[in-house]
This record gives structure tokens, sequence and C-alpha cells, in this order.
């Protein structure tokens, strides 16, 4: 009898040492964290600033038609053939490619037609971003070229990369050739010629890297064809 009251009393020492063991147990554990369902996340609204970490919209440079230069969107004049990124923070409608027309306008819709020859990307977009005033509360625009269509020029012959090149910022002929990774070996170097309309103007590659007549080495305009015999 006795033993049988001290067997019951060990059993439930035993239970409580558990349970105190187990409770200790699950207080060290640490609590996963929660994060609130996608429901619950904020949606941006049209014509919201930008989140943090989010930059807006600038001007400066573009990245400008594949392998050349960066346009400078504070100085580069736009003209008819290029090819305009329009991008309206929020409004996917106003945003896109835009091509440059012959009268020098682009068309937006419901705004219509709005002058972009001879102005600046940076220009325009100041332009465009008073025209949809009337449809976005404050408006944050980007202009930038996509592509140059406007200013071209040519160089074939015998020179490591002929084709045509956009005329992206002034450019002299020496500076095109090099740009055109150089004369071949068994180029003409002396009798380099450029057609600009009916006339053909003669350059000299050796004198001009010796420094000598330098008035040869001319800029070129849109539409020369520079040939290396």
């Amino acid at each position: 009898m006795q033993n049988s009251f001290f067997g019951r009393k060990l059993t439930l020492a035993t239970i409580g040492l558990f349970f105190c063991f187990s409770g200790m147990a699950l207080g060290q554990e640490t609590p996963a964290p929660t994060t609130p369902p996608p429901s619950e996340q904020k949606p941006v609204t049209p014509n919201q600033t930008p989140p943090a970490g989010q930059s807006k919209p600038a001007s400066g440079p573009s990245t400008g038609p594949a392998g050349g230069a960066p346009v400078d969107s504070n100085s580069y004049k736009v003209g008819p053939s290029d090819v305009l990124s329009i991008r309206v923070w929020n409004e996917p409608e106003f945003s896109g490619p835009v091509a440059v027309q012959q009268n020098g306008n682009i068309t937006m819709p419901l705004i219509g037609d709005l002058p972009a020859g001879g102005k600046t990307p940076v220009e325009i977009q100041d332009l465009l971003a008073k025209a949809l005033t009337k449809y976005v509360v404050k408006p944050l625009v980007t202009v930038t070229v996509q592509d140059v269509g406007s200013k071209k020029y040519y160089i074939d012959g015998l020179i490591a990369r002929p084709g045509e090149y956009p005329m992206i910022s002034p450019i002299t002929i020496l500076e095109a050739i090099s740009k055109a990774g150089g004369l071949q070996d068994f180029a003409n170097a002396k009798h380099i010629y450029i057609l600009r309309g009916d006339k053909r103007i003669y350059f000299n590659y050796k004198d001009v890297l010796r420094g000598k007549h330098m008035e040869q080495n001319i800029p070129i305009e849109p539409g020369d064809h520079i040939v290396i015999p």
C-alpha cells in the first residue's frame, strides 16, 4: 500500500518534469516572421509619385542606336525619320516608340500632332508634358532618341566596316574613318574622297595623320558618301 502510494507520487513528478521541459523548449522557438498576403499590399494608383528606390524619368543622354555613342538629349536636334522613345510614368497608352514624320511632327493619342523637328528631346519632353496636363495629373515624361534616321552618312570601299552610320554628333572625316575600323591594307590613303551632292571632295589620309593640310579634315554632313578607293 505504501509502495503504491510512493509509486504514484514518482509517476506524477515524472509527468510534471516532462511538461516543464516541453514548455521550456517551446518557449525557446523563434516565431516565423509573417508577411501580409498580396491582397493587403497597396496597389500603385495612376499619376502616383514613383515609390522609394525607383527613380523618376530624367533627361540626359539616351542609349541611341545599337553600337553607337549615346545621343545627347540636350543638344541633338530631332529630324524626320528619327524614332523617339516616349515614356509617360504609369500611363502606357501614351508610352512607346513614335516616328517623326516628314513634316517634323509626331502624333500622340488624344493630343494629335506636336512639332518635334528641329527640337531637342528635352524640348519635346517639356512640350509633351504641357500638352498632357489636360489628361494626366502632373505627368512625368521622358523622351529619348531610339533610332537616328534623319542624319546618316555612308562609307564604302576598302574600309574595315563599310556601311551606313548614324550621325548623332558632329564628326570629321578622320573620326568617321576611325569609327569604321580604319583602312584596309591596300586602300589608297592619298585619294579618299567624299561625294556631297554633285561635289567630290578629296582627302589625303596620310597627310592629315602627319599633321599636314589639316584643313582637309572637314566635318561630315548628313548624306555624305565617303569612298575609300
